[in-house]
């Protein structure tokens, strides 16, 4: 649950790619901030800057303007070492795309990011997968799994750097209704759980309905910023 503390803080952060008539504002000067263990999804159509949002808080990108700060530190001002350390350590990430390397297998892809992050393997990332339902799945290659199964192993890879903010850029683009919904469903007792903070960015809005708290974008502009009193269960979300 949140608990006032803040993980995410945007200060009048803005995005603007390229110079002169060709620039574009990809992101409005934003003041956001998201509490420690909340579930936020992030919601607008393509082009509105939400994908540049996340970007910012993962350290992908720096803002223009403003200041981006995550887990205390301000994202904007490290150089490029740190800001690699940074992404390794303080935040996890979620893709619609799998990106799974094909030639290893779902405890390997998970090992190899314990691995880089630099922590205590001992068997954590054999846990994590576990956690996420595949169990049996640890020796089998990426074409060997479901979509669901691959996105598993992809939540299992961030996870096992014990992230403080778990970032997902359209984490059922890829998959069906069903299995979307299981995904979801298992987003949201990690939250739980672990009091994970986490930013979903999607365009489907039916999503939001079971987050704790939905942000609205248009135009690299947040235009709504609402807390839902009674959050759905991801099991009751039809789209």
């Amino acid at each position: 649950m949140a608990d006032g503390v803040g993980a995410v803080e945007l200060i009048g952060a803005a995005k603007t790619y390229g110079e002169g008539a060709t620039s574009v504002k990809a992101l409005q000067p934003t003041d956001l901030k998201i509490e420690r263990g909340e579930f936020v999804v992030i919601l607008g159509p393509s082009g509105s800057g939400k994908t540049t949002l996340l970007n910012l808080v993962g350290g992908i990108d720096t803002p223009t303007a403003g200041h981006v700060v995550v887990d205390g530190q301000e994202v904007g001002s490290l150089d490029g070492k740190d800001r690699v350390m940074f992404r390794r350590r303080s935040v996890g990430f979620i893709f619609q795309f799998f990106n799974l390397i094909p030639t290893l297998t779902a405890l390997e892809n998970v090992e190899l990011v314990a691995e880089l992050t630099g922590g205590v393997e001992n068997g954590r990332s054999a846990d994590v997968l576990s956690q996420v339902g595949l169990a049996d799945r640890l020796t089998h290659f990426p074409s060997q799994l479901s979509g669901g199964e691959q996105q598993r192993v992809a939540i299992a890879r961030a996870l096992v750097k014990h992230p403080p903010v778990l970032l997902s850029d359209e984490p059922t683009g890829e998959l069906d209704f069903e299995m979307g919904r299981l995904i979801l469903s298992l987003l949201r007792k990690l939250n739980r759980d672990l009091d994970q903070t986490v930013l979903l960015v999607t365009h489907n809005a039916a999503i939001g309905d079971m987050a704790d708290r939905v942000v609205r974008l248009r135009s690299g502009r947040v235009v709504d910023d609402t807390r839902n009193a009674n959050p759905q269960a991801a099991e009751e979300i039809i789209w």
